[in-house]
This record gives structure tokens, sequence and C-alpha cells, in this order.
């Protein structure tokens, strides 16, 4: 007989299992170590975090058509078509929408891929992702990572407007336990004009 003792954040607690299971419950009292910890740090840095979400920065559709979802979001909804972009590299072909005005007016990106056979697969799932303005997205980029947290390969970068992105993974895996939850969520870096907007609004 085994006894494990597994991390508490009021006590310790043992846990007694037969032998013979040893090997698998090690590996998943690892992985939950892990959780644990990540659970745990987030829980003694929140009051402290080094980063601010300032609002919605984005939101990302995709389809086969580019010219449908035109039809839809610009000639239809009456959003307004600001510029374009393609890149082979991450295989799309996308127009860039504004909906509102000001400091917070919301981008709409509606992407096609260039090669619908190729990945990434900007038009799965159809509504691909979603973006968030950062007032500072290094340190909330090494707050996070410390934390646990997945990020897709790539790293910081320009986004397709301009700005610096990184991108959340919607899946974590047993390195980085911490993801989006199923969702592509991107972190884009606010320009002065954004965050001074939003420290000039009183809560």
């Amino acid at each position: 007989m085994a006894i494990l003792t597994l991390p508490s954040f009021k006590k310790d607690t043992s846990i007694r299992i037969p032998d013979d299971d040893h090997f698998l419950f090690g590996r998943q009292v690892a992985s939950s170590t892990r959780m644990l910890s990540a659970i745990a740090h987030r829980s003694f840095s929140s009051a402290t975090r080094p980063f601010r979400v300032l609002g919605i920065q984005q939101v990302a559709v995709g389809g086969l058509n580019k010219d449908a979802l035109k039809d839809l979001w610009v000639d239809t909804l009456g959003l307004t078509y600001k510029s374009s972009f393609r890149s082979e590299r991450e295989n799309v072909d996308e127009d860039i929408l504004e909906a509102g005005r000001g400091p917070f007016a919301v981008e709409v990106d509606i992407m096609q891929p260039i090669d619908a056979d190729k990945a990434p697969k900007v038009h799965v799932p159809q509504l691909n992702h979603l973006g968030l303005w950062i007032d500072d997205l290094p340190k909330c980029v090494d707050s996070l990572t410390k934390q646990g947290m997945r990020f897709t390969p790539g790293g910081i970068r320009k986004g397709a407007a301009g700005y610096d992105v990184v991108f959340i993974h919607p899946k974590g895996n047993d390195a980085f336990p911490l993801s989006g939850e199923g969702v592509l969520i991107e972190l884009v870096q606010a320009p002065p004009h954004v965050i001074a907007a939003f420290d000039a609004i009183k809560e």
C-alpha cells in the first residue's frame, strides 16, 4: 500500500491506494498538482494582476465565401469597411470591418481561407475567435504563462490591424493546463488612445 500526500489550501490530505495502481495514480496526481499550483498562483496574484482587460477589441467570423459574409455584415447590417488583409502563412483572406465609433469601436473580421484544405482553417469554427484589448501585453503574457496558460505557437507578433497580438489556445495540455476553455482568444496590445479613454472612464 502506497501513501501519497496531495497539496491542500487548508491542510494536507493523505490518500491510500493499492501498489498496482500507483503508477497511473501518480500521473494523475502530477497533472492535478500542476492545476492546483496554477489555481493557487491565480488566487494570490489577482489583487496585483500586472495587466488590465480594457474591452472587446474584435470578433472574427469565418466562412468559405467572404463575399457572402460581406453582404451580411456590410450591406445588410451596415458595418463600416476599413481595410483588407491577406496572409499565405496564416491561410487567411480577410476584410476588417468596424462596429461603433471612438476608442471602443469593435473590429469585426470576416475571413475566408486561401486554401480550405490547409491549416489553419479560419472558417472552422465559423465564430472563430474573440479579441480583447490589453493595456500591457508583454506583462500579461508573462503573468499568464507563469500561471500555466497555453498560447498558440508564434508568440507576440503583429496582427492584421497592425497591433501586437498573441493567442490563448482553446485547449490546455499537461505542460500548460490553462486555456481558452474551447475558445480561441486573441489578446491585443491597446494603443495609447484606448488606454487613455479607459482611464478617463469613472467607475
